[in-house]
């Protein structure tokens, strides 16, 4: 029997041969119940999802990268339809955090034959993330990384050499205050970096992971305030032995609260970036967000 599937993409993939084929090999393998439907980045995905939901689907699928995916994800919130992934970016970390493949025939598969479970996300000042949101130093980076991209053209190389740019242009941390759970301190750091995947911080060797699953945040300070300590954090970073203590400090709370001496800074949240006014005010999302997870037992249809 067919199954009523929407798959919603951001309609930039259908300009990328790659992205456009694994979209339409994804809906074949779904059956001739699934549909695309476009979004514009320009419009509010709101909208789009509006128009989705009249179709009654049994699954709304956001097809694209962390971006797509967490735009998708907070139109979704509460609605009680579940959502589903297919991954088409280039780090997919809420994907790869959930298990799927990232072959559109797998992860198709893996899509029928999963079952809902419902999440709690992450919210700044009303901005859904599902990985991690930051401000410093992370922020500059994206910014950096999309001048390259456009020169380069989106490789994950491109990514790492726009962290050595920016690095080599840091001047100083940045001043804040830093209110968890009631509790305020004031620092000078680099980095905030807010995460809510488990997977995204055991693959770089952070402490925290426990907290995501008890539904608070993993907030690391970084402890960085040169570019030499920064260069030294990326490496431990890279080869997975951070050192908490030396290269970060972690705080675990359900709700927090970021007042910069600025009054708009560079926020990121889900490898996207906005120029927003402060102060940034962290908290769970109330209403949950019904998510597909693969069975162990979804068949591969290339065997």
């Amino acid at each position: 029997m067919s199954r009523r599937i929407c798959l919603v993409a951001n309609k930039k993939s259908g300009q990328n041969s790659r992205d456009a084929d694994a979209i339409e090999r994804a809906l074949a393998a779904m059956g001739d119940g699934a549909m695309r439907f476009d979004w514009d980045a320009s419009d509010p995905i709101d909208d789009t999802v509006a128009r989705v939901l009249t179709e009654e689907p049994e699954i709304v699928v956001a097809a694209g990268g962390d971006g797509t995916v967490m735009a998708v994800a907070g139109a979704m919130l509460g609605k009680g339809v579940p959502m589903a992934v297919l991954p088409l970016g280039t780090f997919n970390f809420f994907a790869r955090g959930l298990g799927l493949s990232e072959e559109p025939e797998q992860a198709a598969a893996e899509i029928l034959e999963g079952h809902p479970h419902d999440i709690r996300i992450g919210q700044v000042n009303g901005q859904a993330f599902l990985n991690n949101a930051s401000l410093g130093i992370y922020p500059a980076i994206l910014r950096e990384r999309e001048t390259v991209y456009s020169r380069w053209g989106r490789f994950r190389a491109a990514a790492h050499w726009s962290v050595l740019k920016t690095f080599a242009k840091f001047r100083k941390p940045m001043k804040m205050t830093i209110t968890a759970d009631g509790e305020s301190s004031t620092r000078r750091s680099a980095l905030v970096f807010v995460a809510r995947s488990a997977y995204q911080l055991e693959r770089f060797g952070i402490e925290g992971s426990d907290a995501i699953d008890d539904d608070r945040f993993a907030v690391l300070v970084a402890r960085a305030s040169t570019r030499r300590q920064l260069f030294a954090m990326t490496f431990r970073l890279t080869i997975g032995k951070p050192l908490r203590g030396r290269d970060y400090d972690l705080l675990t709370p359900r709700e927090l609260t970021i007042e910069t001496g600025d009054k708009r800074a560079l926020l990121a949240f889900d490898g996207e970036k906005a120029r927003t006014r402060g102060p940034f005010h962290f908290r769970m999302a109330e209403a949950p967000l019904t998510i597909i997870l693969p069975d162990t037992e979804a068949p591969n249809p290339t065997e």
